[in-house]
């Protein structure tokens, strides 16, 4: 199993109003892309405050396999989403790793 973990920062074209379809199009992927394990996606809530950094949406996927990330991201429906962020992202931070026993 490996876990897909990324944060989403926007720049100041983005609309807090777009959130929910974003979120909705991110947890549909579990459906459509094969290898999905377990997804969830969110709004960052935390109470560390200073720890933030502007990064304000997050997302854990869980793949059956190191194969199965690596189909993920040229998957039509992953880059639908992608294509749902052009303008109005100011950086992304993704962390991958194996799962261990």
């Amino acid at each position: 199993m490996y876990e897909h973990l990324v944060v989403f920062r926007f720049n100041d074209q983005y609309e807090p109003s777009r959130e929910e379809g974003l979120l909705s199009t991110l947890r549909a992927l579990k459906g459509q892309i094969p290898g999905i394990a377990d997804l969830t996606a969110g709004v960052n809530v935390t109470e560390e405050t200073e720890n933030i950094h502007g990064y304000t949406l997050g997302l854990r996927v869980t793949f059956e396999d190191q194969e199965a990330l690596r189909q993920y991201g040229p998957h039509p429906a992953h880059q639908r989403f992608v294509s749902m962020l052009e303008g109005i992202i100011e950086n992304v931070v993704v962390v991958d790793y194996p799962i261990l026993p």
